[in-house]
């Protein structure tokens, strides 16, 4: 079965399907790399609470920076946030972003107890 979790015109915040939960890609406010990384992460933290998952149940992490300049500045947040011992498997590339304030986008696929 899947369950698609807060469904619009053209996506859904999560979509669980056999014991995954896929999160739509979150972005934050803010001036800096580390101010927008950890809005992003507060968002991810409430869509995987919503999902029954947690930081330590994540498998795969897609991190799209709009500057790659940003990378040190997006692991100092990112170390932080993810428990030791429980990181996913994490890509990070470069990319044009929706709007030009933004400087990160994150995406989080995690498993959640059926």
């Amino acid at each position: 079965m899947i369950e698609r979790i807060e469904t619009g015109a053209r996506s859904s915040k999560i979509v669980k399907h056999r014991g995954v939960a896929y999160i739509t890609g979150q972005v934050g406010e803010g001036a800096t790399i580390q101010e927008q990384t950890a809005e992003c992460l507060r968002r991810v933290d409430a869509l995987l609470t919503q999902a029954g998952s947690s930081r330590e149940q994540m498998l795969r992490a897609t991190i799209w920076l709009a500057d790659m300049s940003d990378f040190d500045g997006l692991n100092e947040v990112w170390n932080a946030w993810v428990p030791e011992g429980h990181a996913p498997a994490r890509a990070c590339g470069e990319a044009k972003l929706a709007r030009e304030v933004l400087k990160v986008e994150i995406i989080v696929d995690a498993a959640y107890d059926e």
